[in-house]
């Protein structure tokens, strides 16, 4: 069944069974007024930004591909065109409760925002990694979203984008802190992230597929661990101080040192079995990295 489209907030609102919002582009919405009940699977794409704080939920949504060890709020955030798959779970009968502010890109036209607000990754890694927020941090945000709604709800001036667009960015830097926040506070998860890692770079590079297709790409190791490739990188940087991209040459040039150091190769043989159409390519990043060419590097342990 192909995914329902939803173009505009006033869409949204009329598909939920919502009353009319208040503004055409911005909309703030709690989900106790929702009345449109979900009684199989459905897949919708809105083209919209959706930020959503949410509790007591009956459905299961495709977000999320880990397991949590607490229970506080959870807010997810959407940019305009992702897929977002809802299936109810008729076991749980609990009222869902929550707010949800709704943004259309053309409101942003002309402000500080238009640009900025793709800078910030969670939008994109939503679909893997909700964020759960403390009791105090959870009414921080659902506080700006009531700012939001109050202004959405006021007449209409000069200032009112002005103050919407205040109030959004610092909704999404507090958003952005307390992402930050999550990476540094699941410290487990998060170095078995780093396992994992360790785990498919090793996988990959003792198989054929280096000589054959090349270095991996980030969006194959993100597939791999099952997060996206700006959650991967995110983590990473918190973590390590290192982009995927980074961890895979390190993997790389460990590799290219075993055989330089323990083999008979030759640098152009070498070159090859590690994917490189090139040698000097190969010696270029070698260097870069080490600060010797490869035969520089071989002659030390002669």
């Amino acid at each position: 069944m192909q995914p329902i489209r939803i173009k505009t907030i006033s869409e949204y609102h009329q598909f939920m069974e919502l009353p009319k919002p208040e503004h055409p582009l911005v909309s703030v919405t709690r989900f106790e007024d929702i009345k449109r009940q979900c009684t199989a699977p459905l897949s919708r794409i809105m083209d919209f930004y959706s930020i959503a704080i949410k509790r007591n939920f009956n459905v299961k949504m495709k977000y999320g591909q880990q397991d949590y060890d607490f229970d506080e709020g959870i807010m997810f955030c959407m940019s305009p065109g992702q897929v977002l798959r809802v299936e109810t779970d008729h076991t749980q009968v609990q009222q869902p409760t929550g707010w949800h502010l709704l943004i259309h890109p053309d409101f942003l036209w002309n402000t500080s925002l238009a640009k900025t607000i793709k800078k910030y990754a969670y939008f994109d890694y939503s679909v893997n990694e909700a964020l759960f927020l403390s009791p105090k941090e959870e009414e921080l945000l659902i506080g700006i979203m009531q700012h939001i709604d109050q202004e959405c709800r006021s007449n209409v001036d000069t200032f009112s984008q002005d103050v919407i667009i205040a109030q959004l960015e610092l909704l999404l830097t507090y958003t952005e802190r307390f992402y930050h926040r999550q990476f540094i506070t699941r410290k487990m998860a998060n170095h078995k992230v780093l396992d994992r890692l360790e785990q498919v770079l090793s996988d990959y590079f003792n198989s054929d597929d280096l000589g054959k297709h090349g270095l991996p790409s980030v969006v194959y190791i993100a597939e791999k661990l099952n997060i996206s490739p700006n959650y991967l990188s995110g983590l990473l940087k918190v973590l390590t101080g290192q982009s995927t991209q980074q961890h895979i040459h390190e993997k790389l040039i460990s590799t290219a040192k075993e055989k330089l150091s323990t083999s008979a190769l030759s640098v152009s043989e070498i070159a090859y079995e590690l994917g490189f159409d090139h040698p000097q390519s190969f010696s270029k990043l070698f260097k870069t990295k080490t600060n010797l060419s490869p035969v520089e590097f071989r002659q030390a342990f002669t």
